[in-house]
This record gives C-alpha cells, sequence and structure tokens, in this order.
C-alpha cells in the first residue's frame, strides 16, 4: 500500500497538518517533530507528490477557488460561472490548476480558509464575493498568500481586487431612463452586507443626483440578485399607490423576475422600462428581451488571472481595476408613453 500523509502523521503520532508543513519546508515546526517524521518518511519510502523543484520554492502550480459568500452557497449565478471559465482557461494556459474550498463547515471566527490554503500550499487565491462574508476571508487577505477579489474589496499587501466599474454602469443606466423621458425610477438590488450591493446602491444614488431625480426610498428593494427575489420586488412595487415607470434590477436574473411578476399581474409591459445587469445569455431570450448592462465577464476572467500571476510572481503591487461596462439595448426598455 502507498503510504498517505493521514498515514506518517499517524505513525508519527502528529497531525496531518504538521507533516504538511514539514513537507513543504515551513519553519514554525520543532526540530524534534521535524526529525522524527522525516525518519518514519524515510524509512517507509515516502516520496511527497511534488517535483523537487517545487519544494524549494514552495511551488504547486495550484490556485485555490474560494466563494466568500454564506455557508452552502453554490457556484451557481450565471455572472460567476462565466468569469471563473474565462479565469480556467486563462490561469490554465499559465500553468495551473484550481481547487475548490468548501465553507460548508465553518464557524464564526473560524480561520479555516487561510489554514487549510498554508496545508494545501496553493500559489494563490481568487476569491468571489457573497452576500455575507465569512470572517476569514479577511485573515486569507492580510497573509502572504496572493489573492484576488472579484465583486469583492480586498485591501492585504499581497492582494487586488477587480470588478465593473460600477458608477459608470449606473451613469449609463440613468441617463438612458432620463433620455426615454422616465423620472420615477425604482431600484433592485442586493443585501447590504454584500459590497457589490452597496457600491450599486451608492452608485444609484448618484447617477439620480446628477439628473436631479428624486430617489424615493419605498422603490428600493433589497433582493439577492435571484429571479424570485426580483419577482417579489416587482410585486410590492404594483401594490403601492404609486409605482416607478422604470426600474434597474442590479442583475438580469431579478429583471427577469420583475418582468414575470409584470405578466402576471396583466399590466402592459409596454408600460415599464427595465434594464438588468450581467447580460446573461437567457438576457436575449426571454420576452421582451432584456435591456442590459453587460460585464465583461470574459475579460474579467483573464485579467483575474494575469493579476494573480504577477502577484505570485512579486511583479506588482496590490490595486483595484475597473472593467468598462457596456449598455445593451433590447426591448424591455421603453420610453414614457405621451
Amino acid at each position: 500500500m502507498r503510504m498517505t500523509i493521514k498515514e506518517i502523521a499517524r505513525l508519527s503520532g502528529v497531525s496531518q497538518s504538521t507533516v504538511s508543513k514539514i513537507i513543504n519546508n515551513y519553519d514554525d515546526v520543532g526540530s524534534e517533530t521535524k526529525n522524527k517524521v522525516l525518519q518514519i518518511m524515510k524509512e517507509h519510502g515516502y516520496r511527497p507528490s511534488y517535483s523537487a523543484q517545487s519544494l524549494a520554492k514552495k511551488v504547486t502550480h495550484v490556485i485555490g477557488v474560494i466563494y466568500a459568500g454564506r455557508v452552502n452557497a453554490d457556484f451557481n449565478h450565471p455572472f460567476f460561472v462565466d468569469v471563473l471559465n474565462a479565469f480556467k482557461n486563462s490561469v490554465g494556459r499559465l500553468g495551473y490548476d484550481l481547487m475548490f474550498f468548501s465553507n460548508e463547515h465553518f464557524h464564526e471566527g473560524d480561520e479555516d480558509f487561510l489554514e487549510r490554503c498554508r496545508h494545501y500550499n496553493v500559489d494563490g487565491c481568487i476569491i468571489i464575493g457573497g452576500e455575507t462574508i465569512q470572517p476569514s476571508v479577511y485573515a486569507l487577505d492580510q497573509s502572504e498568500i496572493p489573492c484576488v477579489g472579484i465583486d469583492l474589496t480586498l485591501r492585504g499587501k499581497n492582494s487586488t481586487y477587480l470588478m465593473t466599474d460600477n458608477d459608470e454602469m449606473l451613469a449609463k443606466v440613468i441617463e438612458h431612463f432620463y433620455l426615454e423621458g422616465h423620472r420615477d425610477i425604482g431600484f433592485i438590488g442586493g443585501q447590504k452586507p454584500s459590497t457589490i450591493a452597496r457600491l450599486r446602491l451608492d452608485a444609484f444614488h448618484s447617477a439620480m443626483r446628477s439628473y436631479q431625480l428624486h430617489v424615493n426610498e419605498d422603490w428600493i428593494y433589497e433582493g439577492d440578485f435571484f429571479e424570485q427575489s426580483g419577482y417579489e420586488a416587482m410585486r410590492s412595487f404594483l401594490q403601492q399607490e404609486t409605482v416607478p415607470s422604470a426600474i434597474f434590477a442590479a442583475s438580469d436574473l431579478m429583471a427577469i423576475g420583475a418582468l414575470r411578476a409584470l405578466k402576471e399581474a396583466g399590466v402592459p409591459l409596454r408600460s415599464y422600462s427595465i434594464i438588468g445587469c450581467d447580460d446573461i445569455d437567457a438576457a436575449q431570450y426571454v420576452d421582451p428581451s432584456l435591456t442590459t448592462i453587460r460585464q465583461n465577464k470574459e475579460k474579467i476572467g483573464q485579467l483575474a488571472s494575469r493579476l494573480l500571476k504577477d502577484l505570485i510572481d512579486e511583479n506588482m503591487h496590490g490595486v483595484e481595476r475597473l472593467v468598462e461596462p457596456e449598455l445593451v439595448i433590447r426591448a424591455s426598455s421603453n420610453p414614457v408613453e405621451n
């Protein structure tokens, strides 16, 4: 039977993480323990599955992939799926494989992401922002491990982040509504703990002020970027005494949910102007086809891989990168009826 780290740890009377640290030349293990483990490895002919060069440099050519959101969440939003596919293809060409980390067993104050990244000796991490950020993400951000955040602000000395330019995004949306003649504008966003939700809400307020438009707080709804919350937001608007004639939803899925609610209520869709965000594949096939802000998912994924490679190679220090959005006009945005 081929020896494993688990077996070496059992025979040595130490933890698997201690064996891993010894294999990867960490200096925080006592010399007596280290010599004991190395002797057992020698006696049993154990050979780590890394090249000698990789061990010397602590290089594994493995990138950790972490979803920083709530426990039990999946990578199931079309935007993040497309970004990760672009990242996977780009980072693969740079010679790296991916390791996905689970967040199902986390507890408040747990530093598990950092410990596991050290245990597996990943060369760096890509961290996807979510609604509620696990505390251990920030310990990882402040560590020696290079990290790139997507829709998540990272400030560590070995970290950087990128996202679509949210100020430019909302400037394009409100300008389009304004040119269509809309003045009563609603907003469907994410939960406030989410970085991207706060940024888009702030950008909405700023863009509205630039056209001296009044923000009605009753027309601001906190969803979760998925379709059902957009549906519930639109139903909530329709029950009010006055209803916005134009609505920006901070994801295409929420915008599609809002369109579904309008259809069920029997409201003429030409009476409203709806704009989503992401330009997922479904946006062009719903009826009516969805006007949306296109996030350049391919570029975001490619940039993330290049930024992370430069951080790993110590060729750069962390600075934010904002990607230009594009307004894609389809049938769901309608001018005010005269």
